[in-house]
């Protein structure tokens, strides 16, 4: 039962802020590129690693495991857009990294 009310809080919260985003972005007058590589990368790992932990806990302590995978799918797929955003616009890239 506890699974079930991890899986629901996560799709109502995912659901609630991607209104507050489309809100937030139809306040704008300029366009909007998107999400990022590695933005896209750490929303999806977090997801993903928040089930895959809260299965993998099994009936213990689901909720710390759907914390400790949500953070360590977020981290991952972090790195994994990260080197993809690098790849595609090298330039780009360095804009945003550099510390000036």
């Amino acid at each position: 039962m506890k699974l079930h009310k991890v899986i629901v809080a996560a799709v109502l919260s995912v659901t609630l802020l991607g209104g507050a985003a489309e809100t937030a972005q139809a306040q704008d007058n300029q366009p909007r590129r998107g999400w990022s590589k590695k933005g896209k990368g750490a929303a999806v790992g977090a997801g993903a690693g928040a089930v895959t932990g809260a299965v993998v806990a099994g009936k213990g302590d689901r909720a710390t495991g759907a914390l400790i995978g949500g953070a360590a799918g977020a981290v991952g797929g972090a790195l994994i857009g990260r080197k993809k955003d690098k790849k595609r616009d090298p330039q780009r890239y360095e804009q945003y990294t550099r510390k000036d």
